[in-house]
């Protein structure tokens, strides 16, 4: 009898004591969740994916959109050892920063090979008419580096070429050349293309052609010094 006894008693002393441990666990527990301290360890990974998801998301787009950038992005005209003797020239002689005459250089050298035209003679004129200044406009309206007249050439302005054509550097030299080439058929030779060109094709002394070939001569010059050479 007094076994059994002592058997409830211990009995009842473990029941009291987990209950106290459970009640004292609930107590704690209550405490962090109103603290916000407690995070219930199955809810971790399900709240890390989704946000781990949204946070790669944009990250995936803006290398999409990069990779679009990269690819329309057109390709640019790799100068000719030839040609980065001219720049340099040209640079010092007009005092023009060489990184304002790249894109100038590129689109002559693009265009001349386009046109089978000496790219020097078309930086030649492009340094007679405007000096390099691509916003150059002179008292009757011709505009940009190789000062072309808007009102006589729109129709040779090629498709997107945007608002301001004649301003644009490559634009402008694709819209020369092309008046150039004009000239020079429809005159018969390189000389009095280059007077029809120059708003003179009356001029038996020929003036502006001998100042472009002149200038054209000095271009050359360049070219075949080696770099740092001088004019």
């Amino acid at each position: 009898m007094s076994a059994t006894l002592s058997l409830r008693n211990t009995t009842g002393r473990r029941t009291d004591a987990t209950l106290s441990f459970i009640q004292h666990s609930l107590i704690t527990i209550g405490l962090m969740v109103a603290l916000g301290t407690f995070k219930p360890f199955f809810g971790e990974s399900a709240v890390a994916e989704p946000q781990q998801a949204a946070a790669t998301e944009p990250v995936a787009e803006a290398d999409a959109e990069a990779a679009e950038v990269v690819v329309s992005k057109p390709a640019s005209e790799i100068l000719s050892p030839r040609l980065q003797r001219v720049l340099d020239y040209v640079s010092r002689r007009y005092r023009v920063a060489p990184e304002a005459l790249v894109p100038v250089f590129e689109a002559a050298q693009a265009v001349g090979r386009e046109r089978r035209l000496d790219p020097l003679l078309i930086v030649a004129i492009i340094g007679i008419e405007s000096r390099f200044n691509p916003f150059a406009e002179s008292a009757s309206g011709a505009k940009g580096l190789m000062q072309v007249i808007p009102g006589y050439h729109l129709d040779k302005v090629p498709r997107g070429a945007g608002e301001q054509p004649f301003l644009d550097p490559v634009t402008n030299i694709q819209v020369g050349v092309h008046v150039l080439e004009e000239a020079i058929r429809w005159r018969g030779s390189l000389i009095a293309g280059l007077q029809h060109y120059g708003g003179s094709p009356e001029d038996a002394e020929t003036e502006y052609a001998n100042r472009v070939l002149a200038e054209k001569e000095r271009l050359e010059q360049a070219a075949r010094r080696g770099p740092g050479g001088r004019a």
